[in-house]
Order: C-alpha cells, then sequence, then structure tokens
C-alpha cells in the first residue's frame, strides 16, 4: 500500500505517482484513473485532497472526465517524452520507449562534429564522432527526432551503434554492457524554434512550426560524457517535470 511522505503535500505525492504512471506508459491513453474514493483509500488521504489530485491532473492536459465513465488518460494526451524520461522510463521498466511507441533509426555512422558537438564531447571540432539520428513515432504519426552523438572511440566496442537500426534496450544499456560506462547524472536544455523545410517533412507539420528544441547531455562516474544529444518536437506538446520543495 503506497504511503504518505509528509514532507511534501500530500496531494502533490499522488499526483507525481499517477503523472509518472501516465507517462511511463502504465496508464495508457483511455486506461480509467483510480476515482476520488479509491484514491483516497489507497493513500489514506480524504476524498476533499483526492478531488484536488485529479483537478491537478485534468489542469495538466493529462486525464479528462466522461459521462457514465469516470475520469480517464486523454486521448492523444499531449506529452513529449525528453531523454530524461526515456532514461527513466529504461530504469524502471526496461523499456526505453512508452508502449505505444517506437524509434525508426534514419541514419548511423561517422560524421564530423559541428562546434557545439565538439565543445560537449570535448573534442576537435571536425573530428569524427558517432551519430545517430531517429525518429519517434507513435501510432498516429511522428511525435519528436533527435540525433545523439557519441566519442567515435565507441565504435570498436559497441559496433551496433554505427549500424541504422534499433539497439534493444537503447544505447546507455548496449555502452554500460560493453565498457562498464554508466550514465550517473545527465542535464537537458530547453529552447524553442520554427521548423525548416527538412525539420517539418521529419515531423509531418508544416515548414515554420514552432518547435520544441532540446540538447541533452549523459556523463559517467567520472563526469566523462557519454552521449551528447539533440531532439525537436512539436511545439503543442507538454514536457512535465516533477520537483519539491526540501526542508530541513
Amino acid at each position: 500500500m503506497p504511503e504518505i511522505d509528509r514532507p511534501i503535500p500530500p496531494y502533490m505525492q499522488v499526483v507525481n505517482d499517477l503523472r509518472a504512471r501516465i507517462v511511463r506508459g502504465e496508464l495508457a491513453e483511455g486506461d480509467t484513473v483510480p476515482s476520488e474514493r479509491q484514491i483516497a483509500e489507497d493513500w489514506g488521504i480524504s476524498r476533499a485532497t483526492a478531488t484536488k489530485v485529479l483537478a491537478s491532473l485534468r489542469s495538466e492536459g493529462l486525464v479528462e472526465s466522461l459521462q457514465g465513465i469516470g475520469t480517464v488518460v486523454r486521448a492523444r494526451a499531449r506529452l513529449h517524452h525528453s531523454p530524461a524520461d526515456r532514461l527513466q522510463t529504461m530504469s524502471k521498466t526496461g523499456r526505453i520507449y512508452p508502449p505505444g511507441q517506437h524509434a525508426v533509426i534514419k541514419s548511423a555512422g561517422l560524421a564530423p562534429a559541428p562546434t557545439h558537438v565538439a565543445e560537449a564531447l570535448g573534442i576537435a571540432e571536425g573530428a569524427e564522432a558517432i551519430r545517430r539520428y531517429r525518429v519517434t513515432h507513435n501510432e498516429d504519426g511522428p511525435v519528436s527526432s533527435s540525433v545523439s552523438w557519441f566519442h567515435a572511440e565507441l565504435a570498436e566496442a559497441v559496433p551496433a551503434l554505427l549500424q541504422a537500426e534499433r539497439i534493444p534496450g537503447g544505447t546507455p544499456g548496449a555502452i554500460e554492457q560493453a565498457t562498464g560506462r554508466a550514465w550517473v547524472d545527465g542535464q537537458d536544455q530547453i529552447g524553442a524554434k520554427n521548423a525548416s523545410a527538412e525539420e517539418a517533412d521529419a515531423l509531418g507539420v508544416a515548414e515554420g512550426t514552432a518547435l520544441v528544441v532540446g540538447r541533452n547531455t549523459t556523463r559517467d562516474s567520472e563526469g566523462e560524457v557519454i552521449e551528447f544529444g539533440e531532439y525537436l518536437a512539436p511545439g503543442d506538446r507538454w514536457s512535465v517535470y516533477s520537483y519539491s520543495r526540501t526542508r530541513d
């Protein structure tokens, strides 16, 4: 039975739990979300607090109330799953993509590192690095595109990085298995831009559409960069981040 951690407001603990289950795909589109009564019983909170939980999830666009059915996960919930989301999902479920999503690897191989990539990887501008480009889809089509960059030396230990094919368990798991280097922390940078013709074609949107643009870096226990990535997603999708105030 779930337990309440008092330093964090009770309703927010329940919101965080249900939100995470939706993001991971444990509660899929159309699934019924626990009712106010069930939430109150499961978590040992009042009905008023349970009502606040569902109201918060509705305000985030994650669930909706349907007459005669109850509260369900919204169809085509407008969520963008960031690299951080996928790493967390992989750590908890062994799957790097939530149910209903899959990646198509468009290209993979060695390529000259642009200035910003070289700076992130700590190599000379124009030096060869491994580049993997993918487009992530759900049942309705493309939801994001991304490019991952790795040190060229990893090609020998993880030759699958050079193949335009999906790697079971994802690249972080393959690198850890082959080299023993595991990611321990990462950083995402988020911005915005208008889609170029090429980007619009990949994502199935009109040229000039507002996009979320992100850069992500993962590091090992020595602080060395394992992966530098860049991703794009249509700007009408939500990214969800949870945080709590630290209390002494």
